[in-house]
């Protein structure tokens, strides 16, 4: 704002600055009288006013007028606001015993956000554990009620009725470990919305819970029914209901899914490092899910410091190319011959060496390659010596004294400094330096040496980028995951589809395709087709 002024002090409301001068010079006088005798207070604001709205002949402590003194709405109506205050506003800012800096206010938001997170979490945990307690504890106070309430009036329980009681606890014991496997389990991910197929079976659970209870309620609590076997037939024919909606709960959960119908394309933005999947019938967010279960498995990990050297190279060749403007007005190049003809051959040159910047690049990846063999041709030495090193000890130490024998993790320190600077300038030429710290490159030699493994296995955790997963979570770049769709996330999946995962450093985009109709078709062969005489004559000729 170009107007824009700033007084700090103790807190009062500023008087409007459409007036003269002189009039903002007694505004501030008497608010210095009316804070000397407020300086006990703590509370202090900050308040931005209007400068072309009428002023008031006092100032305003804390929204409230001195006596004897105009009210603000009144003013307000004599005059109109202007519509461009916000480019002329005068601020007046105190200081506050209850500042929070910026930071802070970020901490807050994240603290925030981590408390949501972890609720969303558990959230449907806890639905699901409050459904299962409903649905097991319904079937016994259908049983138990009637013994309590009128026993007796009840009839006594046959032979029949004692073995349903035997059907009840083992089916109930069944439909307990059928929702421990399938429902209570924690959760792999936190998904935008809400899985339509579990709010659809948990609101087909409660709805039937709810149809028995109110059943139970008019036609066996209120009558206080006497037939006990009818009302053990009752509970068991809720608890075969029951297991009924679980066994559709397996099939929309966890088979419907598991026919491959689609096949998706997923493409790193970066890279352009690519994998192709079969899927079923899933929606956008569970699709997106498995996707990035595939990802974590199959993708390289993500190296930003590979994407450096083409931007280098990029800039390089820009930084080297020269533009003269010789129409320019002003320019003397155009007045005089030879600056011009020296232009020219500058523009020429620059021409000539954009058009050999193939040539820099094929250099460039040769070179680098050159490098990077004989990085690894130094590295595989070292190590195999290392390891023959340890083998040769090994041996010496099995005919020594058992206070003697050194411990694998001592033996793994101790050849660790001799392959360490040649497999750091390897990761530092191939740019993975930041993937392997020296506490995981120890653990890892260490656990070669516990399982007797090559030299070889050791460095290929080394010599190709190996997937994500195999890094620790710090080394993944990818903490939290947007689902960016145009379509419902909640929709299931179709030919043609497409939605992009989008995580701090790079995306993923994805793009759906239909698996297509096969038509497969037999051709018989006749056996006898195969069948042929060979016929050798006994004279031949001479």
């Amino acid at each position: 704002m170009d107007t824009e002024s700033t007084h700090s002090g103790y807190s009062y409301h500023s008087s409007r600055s459409g007036r003269s001068n002189r009039h903002g010079d007694r505004s501030r006088e008497r608010h210095k009288a009316s804070s000397s005798k407020d300086s006990s207070r703590s509370e202090r604001s900050v308040v931005i006013n209007p400068p072309d709205t009428p002023s008031q002949d006092s100032p305003v402590h804390n929204g409230d007028p001195l006596p004897g003194e105009p009210t603000p709405a009144a003013d307000l109506g004599d005059e109109a606001q202007d519509d461009n205050w916000g480019e002329t506003t005068t601020a007046v800012t105190g200081t506050s015993e209850l500042s929070i800096s910026q930071e802070e206010v970020v901490g807050l938001g994240k603290g925030m956000q981590d408390r949501t997170a972890g609720f969303r979490r558990y959230l449907p945990l806890a639905v699901g554990s409050c459904v299962g307690l409903l649905v097991l504890a319904t079937p016994l106070a259908f049983l138990l009620l009637p013994a309590v309430m009128w026993p007796d009036r009840l009839q006594a329980c046959g032979a029949a009725c004692e073995g349903l009681f035997l059907s009840i606890a083992f089916k109930l014991l069944i439909l307990l470990l059928a929702m421990w496997a399938l429902f209570l389990k924690p959760g792999r991910a936190s998904l935008p919305r809400v899985c339509v197929y579990r709010a659809f079976l948990t609101t087909l659970t409660l709805l039937l819970t709810m149809s028995y209870w109110l059943f139970y309620g008019v036609r066996i609590l209120d009558a206080q029914d006497e037939d006990y076997h009818g009302i053990v037939q009752f509970a068991v024919s809720l608890v075969d209901s029951q297991l009924f909606v679980h066994y559709l709960a397996v099939v929309l959960l966890e088979l419907r899914h598991l026919q491959p119908c689609y096949s998706v394309c997923v493409i790193r933005s970066t890279d352009g490092e690519t994998r192709h999947y079969n899927i079923g019938q899933l929606s956008i967010q569970k699709a997106a899910l498995s996707i990035l279960e595939y990802y974590y498995r199959d993708f390289p990990l993500h190296n930003p410091a590979l994407l450096s050297a083409s931007k280098h190279r990029a800039a390089k060749h820009l930084a080297g190319l020269k533009v003269y403007n010789v129409d320019a007005p002003g320019n003397t190049a155009a007045a005089q011959p030879g600056n011009g003809n020296q232009s020219r051959a500058m523009v020429t040159a620059a021409a000539k060496r954009k058009d050999s910047a193939h040539n820099e690049l094929y250099y460039e990846e040769a070179d680098y390659e050159r490098r990077v063999r004989k990085r690894r041709a130094r590295l595989v030495v070292a190590v195999e010596e290392a390891f023959t090193h340890v083998r040769r000890m090994k041996k010496e130490d099995e005919r020594g004294t058992p206070s003697d024998i050194m411990d694998v993790r001592e033996a793994a320190l101790a050849i660790f400094p001799s392959m360490a600077r040649v497999l750091q300038k390897y990761l530092r030429t191939t740019r993975r330096q930041h993937c392997h710290s020296m506490e995981s490159i120890q653990k890892h030699l260490a656990f070669c040496l516990v399982n007797n493994m090559s030299p070889k296995a050791f460095l290929e955790a080394y010599l190709a980028p190996g997937p994500t997963l195999q890094y620790g979570p710090e080394r993944w770049m990818a903490d939290q995951w947007t689902l960016v769709s145009e379509a419902s996330v909640t929709g299931g999946i179709k030919e043609g589809s497409e939605f992009l995962l989008r995580c701090l450093d790079f995306s993923l985009a994805v793009t759906v395709k239909g698996i297509p109709y096969i038509r497969l078709t037999e051709e018989y062969i006749d056996p006898k087709s195969h069948k042929f005489i060979l016929l050798l004559q006994s004279e031949t000729s001479v």
